[in-house]
């Protein structure tokens, strides 16, 4: 559960567990009566305050769990390469019907049913914590704006990753498992229309005044520091309609709403990071400092007794170098030196993430160590015990960041070049390239515009679990590309339904591609 969020009991989250698991057995497991003790639960504002930090709570550990958003974003099709794990070999080889253990939880879908559920059940009995007189209605209203955010944004999770799922809106829709799949379109548009109306009910920062009381001026009795980077905000749901409408192909709507979010950064304290901010143990994958500019992230926090073992990217792509030593000789995933001459070219001159010195030849190493080794380390993301530890033990604390400024720039780019305003587009592309080190381009009817954004996107976002979803909207755009293009038209886009989900629903059909 998402105890991390602040210095409350653990057994206030852990009792809003019990109660979510509860409900989930009627939709996830077997039909079953509730038990008694969920019946009494809604009725006081702390009931409120654990409900809602229990769906942040599982939206996190169904992105950690097994390394998933990057198993799931980041291996197939992608830049990394595996040094000797089989498993980790057949994502990034597309063979997902393999047979390991691995593979078999990351393609099962019902971790993210859970926050559904959660957030189901948290939009029907959060009402009755109104009784209590310090549960007052802005409280009210602003946690069941952010449960059908979060419910919405669940279910992009889901649909960027099998396709048609079954879409679920309330407790009493019977039992989970004999529900079939509802088209993609309708459940993103149910995402869509949800984010739409609660957008503007959410606050830029959450414990500020506003001039009508709309939201309580010190949620939670935590300052507006305390939630940074933690809950769903105004420019947190635009931000998701943006990459729901890029996953319809609807670029008009991708050029509004990331707009808005560019437009309003400086209302919710967003900024873009340098390359220092970017790489740096203190900075942005660490939640622990002062840093607002994870737009929508999921943070373990090193002060709070966060520090895990999994659910990190650094689980998989740290070892000893000399910089840095550590009892784990070689990474399980590594970018190779062919695929870092491709990101990044001699032909940009020093790009701060990874270049070469004019002077002497060496390679400057922000993003990588040891790169004159045979396996280079990737480091951009380290956050080590906190951002402090030498790695002696594999601990770590970085966040896992779905978006930030920088990645809705170059998506509001992308937009704009499909839409035929490659003009605005580059002066979008360019300060992402100028805030990097890299000279701008000139627009002429001549440059692939689209491949340079995207060559961009692959570099600025390395690591950050979108290889694969940007590779798919290029590709759906570009159709230049035979292979991925039989991808595409027979669905193998997707990920498998775990063979355990198809066992317990007879409705449910496996995609087609993996049959």
């Amino acid at each position: 559960m998402k105890r991390y969020f602040y210095k409350w009991p653990v057994a206030v989250v852990a009792f809003v567990a019990v109660v979510i698991s509860s409900s989930c057995n009627k939709q996830l497991d077997v039909s079953s009566t509730r038990q008694a003790s969920e019946e009494g639960h809604w009725t006081k504002y702390e009931d409120a305050r654990a409900g809602l930090l229990g769906m942040y709570g599982l939206f996190r550990s169904a992105l950690a769990d097994n390394n998933t958003y990057w198993i799931l974003g980041e291996l197939r099709g992608g830049d990394f390469q595996a040094v000797s794990r089989p498993d980790l070999k057949a994502v990034i080889d597309g063979n997902l019907n393999a047979s390991f253990p691995l593979i078999n939880e990351v393609t099962n879908w019902r971790r993210f049913y859970a926050i559904i559920n959660a957030c189901n059940v948290f939009i029907e009995r959060a009402e009755g914590c109104l009784v209590d007189p310090r549960y007052t209605q802005s409280y009210y209203k602003l946690d069941i704006a952010q449960a059908r955010a979060v419910r919405a944004f669940a279910y992009y999770m889901l649909v960027r990753t099998w396709g048609d799922v079954p879409l679920i809106t309330g407790t009493g829709e019977g039992n989970f498992e004999n529900l079939g799949r509802t088209n993609k379109d309708a459940v993103l548009g149910f995402a869509k229309n949800e984010l739409l109306d609660v957008a503007n009910r959410l606050p830029y920062q959450y414990s500020t005044v506003d001039a009508d009381l709309v939201y309580p001026p010190n949620y939670y009795g935590k300052a507006a520091a305390d939630w940074k980077n933690t809950l769903l905000g105004r420019l947190s749901a635009y931000a998701i309609l943006a990459h729901i409408a890029a996953l319809q192909g609807d670029y008009i709507n991708v050029a509004v709403y990331s707009q808005f979010v560019l437009d309003n950064a400086a209302r919710a304290r967003l900024t873009t990071v340098t390359t220092a901010q970017l790489v740096g143990e203190l900075f942005l994958f660490n939640t622990s400092n002062v840093s607002w500019n994870q737009m929508i992230g999921f943070n373990f926090i090193y002060e709070r007794g966060e520090s895990t073992t999994s659910g990190h990217l650094e689980q998989l792509t740290l070892a000893n170098t000399t910089a840095f030593p550590m009892s784990k000789q070689l990474p399980d995933i590594y970018v190779n030196k062919d695929s870092i001459a491709v990101l990044f070219p001699r032909s940009n001159g020093n790009d701060q993430r990874f270049g070469f010195n004019p002077l002497n030849g060496l390679a400057t190493e922000a993003y990588f160590e040891n790169y004159s080794s045979a396996i280079p380390v990737f480091k951009k993301i380290r956050v080590v015990d906190g951002g402090g530890g030498d790695g002696t033990f594999a601990k770590y604390n970085s966040s896992i960041v779905f978006t930030r400024l920088e990645e809705l720039t170059l998506l509001n780019a992308e937009a704009l070049t499909v839409l035929g305003r490659g003009e605005e587009a580059i002066q979008k592309l360019n300060a992402i390239r100028s805030n990097r080190g890299i000279a701008g381009l000139n627009y002429t009817p001549n440059l692939d515009l689209l491949k340079e954004i995207f060559a961009e996107r692959r570099r600025e976002l390395l690591g950050e679990g979108w290889r694969w979803f940007d590779l798919v909207r290029y590709n759906k755009l570009k159709r230049d590309n035979a292979a991925f293009n039989t991808l595409i038209d027979r669905e193998g886009i997707y990920w498998p339904i775990a063979q355990d989900v198809l066992n317990r629903n007879p409705n449910i059909q496996q995609n087609s591609y993996w049959k």
